[in-house]
C-alpha cells in the first residue's frame, strides 16, 4: 500500500470536524463549547500530531515525478473538494441557523467555519488555479468565489508569482512585520492589483469590459450571499460573510507564514533575481503536508509553478519552518514569540546566501 497516495485522504478530516463538532454538542448537551473542537484540533491537536509523526524527506524521483503528474487520482482527489466543500457551506448554515448558539458558539462556529473554508477552499483553489486545464481552473474559480476571494485567482498568478519576496508584492511580508500589520495591508492592496491587472489584460487586448473574469466571480459570490439570505435569513447572510472572511484572513496568515522576511536580490533599478526554492519557506511535516496537499514544499512551488503537488520537491537549502503550518498559524498570532523564534532564522539564513 503507497502510504502517501492515500495519505492525502486526510484532508476529508477537514469538511468532517463541523460535523463531529455538532454531534459533540449534542451528545454532551454543550453546543457553545463544542463549536470551538474543530479550532482545537486544527491548532492543538494537530500540530501535536505533527511532531509525533515526524518529516517526510523524501523526493520522487526523474521517472516517479513524470508517473505521479500523469496519475487522474491525484487530479481527482482536488476536483472533489469544490462539491465536498459546497455542500459542507449548506449544512453548516443550516446548522447554524437552527443550533440557538450563544455568543461564544456563534464566534467559534463561525471562526471554525472560516478556518476550514481556508484550508478546504482557497488551499484547494490555490492548486487548481496553477494547472492549464480549463476544468481546473474553473473549479479553483468556484472555490474562491465560494469564500468571497474570487481576486485572488488573478492576483495570485500574475502578482504574487511575478513579485514574490519583493516590495512590489502584497502577499510578502516585511522583516519585522507584525501578522497583523501584514493582513491589514495584503488584504485591500491584493484586490486592488486584481481589478488593476484584469483591467490591463482587457486593455492589451483590446476586449470589452463584461470579459473581465472578476465580474463572474464576483457575481457568483453575490449569488451565492443571496441565496444563503433567502434560505436561512439573516443568520445565513452573516453565516456567509463570516466565512467568507474567516478564510480570507487565514490565507493572508498562511501567505504571512510562507514568506515573512525573505527577498530576492536586487539586479537592476525594478530587476529582481529569479525565483528559486530560497525565497519561500520550507515545512516539511508529513501529517500537514498531506492534509494541504503539500502547500508546506512552497519553495518548490515558487520555482516550479505549474508542479502537482503530489510531486513537489523538499529541499535542505531552502528556508525551514520549526514546525508545520498549524502550529506556525498560531505562533505568528502570538507576535513576540514570532519574531523570538523565527528572525534568528531569517538572518542566519540570509548570511548563509549573502
Amino acid at each position: 500500500m503507497n502510504i502517501k497516495r492515500y495519505g492525502y485522504l486526510t484532508v476529508l478530516i477537514v469538511p468532517a470536524l463541523l460535523p463531529i463538532a455538532a454531534w459533540l454538542g449534542e451528545r454532551y448537551a454543550a453546543p457553545d463549547l463544542a463549536a470551538w473542537f474543530p479550532l482545537l484540533f486544527l491548532f492543538v491537536l494537530l500540530p501535536l500530531a505533527d511532531y509525533a509523526i515526524g518529516r517526510d524527506p523524501e523526493n520522487p524521483d526523474t521517472e516517479e515525478a513524470e508517473r505521479l503528474e500523469r496519475d487522474p487520482w491525484y487530479r481527482m482527489l482536488t476536483l472533489a473538494c469544490l462539491p465536498v466543500y459546497l455542500a459542507l457551506l449548506v449544512w453548516s448554515c443550516a446548522h447554524f441557523a437552527s443550533a440557538g448558539f450563544e455568543l461564544g458558539g456563534t464566534l467559534g462556529w463561525l471562526l471554525s467555519q472560516g478556518v476550514v473554508g481556508g484550508i478546504l477552499a482557497i488551499n484547494v483553489a490555490h492548486e487548481l488555479i496553477h494547472k492549464s486545464g480549463r476544468l481546473e481552473a474553473t473549479a479553483g474559480g468556484l472555490l474562491l468565489a465560494s469564500v468571497g476571494y474570487g481576486t485572488f485567482k488573478v492576483e495570485h498568478l500574475r502578482g504574487h508569482h511575478v513579485h514574490v519576496s519583493t516590495p512590489r508584492d502584497a502577499s510578502s511580508a516585511r522583516f519585522g512585520q507584525n501578522v497583523y500589520a501584514f493582513v491589514a495591508q495584503s488584504i485591500p492592496r491584493n484586490v486592488r492589483n486584481a481589478w488593476r491587472l484584469e483591467a490591463e489584460r482587457l486593455q492589451r487586448g483590446d476586449l470589452p469590459w463584461w470579459r473581465n473574469e472578476l465580474l463572474v466571480w464576483s457575481a457568483l459570490t453575490l449569488m451565492l450571499l443571496c441565496a444563503f439570505s433567502m434560505a436561512f435569513g439573516a443568520l445565513g447572510g452573516l453565516f456567509f460573510v463570516s466565512q467568507c472572511l474567516g478564510a480570507i484572513v487565514s490565507l493572508e496568515i498562511i501567505n504571512y507564514i510562507e514568506h515573512y522576511g525573505l527577498e530576492r536580490r536586487e539586479i537592476a533599478p525594478g530587476r529582481y533575481e529569479r525565483t528559486t526554492h530560497l525565497h519561500s519557506w520550507n515545512s516539511n511535516y508529513r501529517l500537514t503536508n498531506w492534509m494541504l496537499f503539500q502547500l508546506q514544499r512552497h519553495s518548490d512551488h515558487h520555482e516550479n509553478a505549474r508542479r502537482r503537488y503530489q510531486a513537489l520537491m523538499h529541499y535542505d537549502e531552502s528556508p525551514q519552518l520549526p514546525g508545520g503550518y498549524a502550529s506556525m498559524f498560531l505562533l505568528a498570532l502570538l507576535p513576540p514569540l514570532w519574531f523570538a523564534l523565527i528572525d534568528p532564522r531569517v538572518r542566519e539564513f540570509k548570511a548563509r546566501h549573502a
